[in-house]
């Protein structure tokens, strides 16, 4: 195994935690710009209220994408393991 294909991997491998992870973040993120406007035009500053919404958010966007997550995940690590048996052999 060389220098370059231990790059590739590294690459696949922060490509798969990006993928991963946007959705979750993407959709907590909406919801903290709204709730944030939300708290701006009504001047209500309760901290509680910041974190509820992207919690719940997040979790709906865990449940909605995880089959999807999960699939990318097990996708990688095959590609990881027949990788790694190849040299290994």
């Amino acid at each position: 195994m060389n220098e370059g294909e231990i790059l590739r991997l590294a690459q696949e491998g922060v490509k798969t935690i990006l993928m991963a992870s946007a959705p979750m973040l993407g959709f907590g993120l909406i919801v903290g710009l709204l709730v944030s406007i939300f708290q701006a035009t009504t001047q209500i500053q309760e901290a509680t209220l910041a974190f509820i919404p992207k919690i719940v958010a997040v979790l709906v966007s865990f449940i909605f994408f995880g089959p999807w997550i999960l699939k990318l995940v097990l996708e990688f690590t095959q590609n990881l393991l027949m990788n790694l048996n190849l040299y290994i052999q």
